[in-house]
């Protein structure tokens, strides 16, 4: 019981929603969890959906990798020949490319592309009562729409992460015999042997987990979605949005795990 002239703390209400929607995640990944592991599994439609991601995201994907390793290159090299260590180029630009920049810049694109096409696909869905259709037609939507789309993520962004270090370290190729000549199997096996272990598997494993984020998220924010026609544009401005924050937290978390091995 509340003594006499008690007052309520009340949270803001932009406060009480973070709240509700990391809550509404946290549920909505637990399901994910649950339906993912029980047959019958729809391998037929996750791979649909892989080549739609990664047919939607290979241009945009290359033009952001090349782009990346030109210009990194281009803006390191006077830096570098200040010092007279411009030998040291490739693998200052593979380290940075691999580590941290090409995982990172790759998982934004995709969030934005893939994120926001999946979130107004299953909030359009929602609001033209498709998913209603198909639970009275005794199938399950959520695995049929939702696990399918979260591992064709999971199993898609890292393949283009891998793509688009190797489009970045051409580019950065081109960057470097702008001013010099450099051959190309010279160039590669400088940058490549700067790289040690601890550069190129964390930086693999966090694209799975960036994977996940993108497709739980985009696909948590249409299906979920309930405000009508209005609610496809905000999914898939809200997946985007969200989706990115993610990749940070994400990166920054895999960043000091990192660090304990180096």
């Amino acid at each position: 019981m509340k003594a006499a002239g008690e007052k309520t703390i009340s949270l803001p209400p932009s406060i009480k929603e973070f709240f509700l929607e990391i809550d509404g995640i946290s549920r909505f990944t637990g399901q994910f969890f649950k339906t993912a592991l029980k047959p019958p599994y729809e391998f037929s439609e996750i791979l649909k959906q892989s080549f739609i991601i990664g047919n939607k995201s290979l241009g945009l994907v290359t033009v952001t990798g090349f782009i990346m390793g030109l210009v990194l290159t281009i803006q390191s090299r006077p830096t570098l020949a200040r010092f007279g260590a411009e030998s040291w180029l490739p693998g200052m630009v593979a380290i940075s490319i691999i580590r941290e920049i090409g995982p990172v810049i790759t998982a934004l694109i995709c969030a934005g592309k893939i994120g926001s096409g999946i979130g107004a696909e299953l909030a359009s869905m929602k609001v033209t009562e498709q998913v209603d259709a198909m639970e009275v037609s005794g199938m399950n939507p959520y695995k049929y729409l939702v696990v399918t789309r979260v591992m064709a993520a999971v199993l898609m962004i890292p393949l283009l992460v891998i793509y688009a270090d190797a489009v970045g370290l051409f580019g950065s190729y081109i960057g470097v015999n702008i001013l010099g000549d450099v051959g190309l199997r010279l160039y590669f096996s400088q940058a490549v042997g700067h790289l040690d272990f601890v550069d190129v598997f964390p930086a693999f494993i966090k694209t799975f987990f960036f994977g996940f984020a993108i497709g739980i998220i985009a696909c948590y924010k249409g299906y979920t979605s309930n405000k009508g026609t209005e609610g496809v544009g905000l999914a898939a401005n809200s997946a985007v949005v969200t989706a990115s924050l993610c990749i940070f937290i994400i990166d920054m978390i895999a960043v000091q795990l990192a660090s304990f091995f180096m």
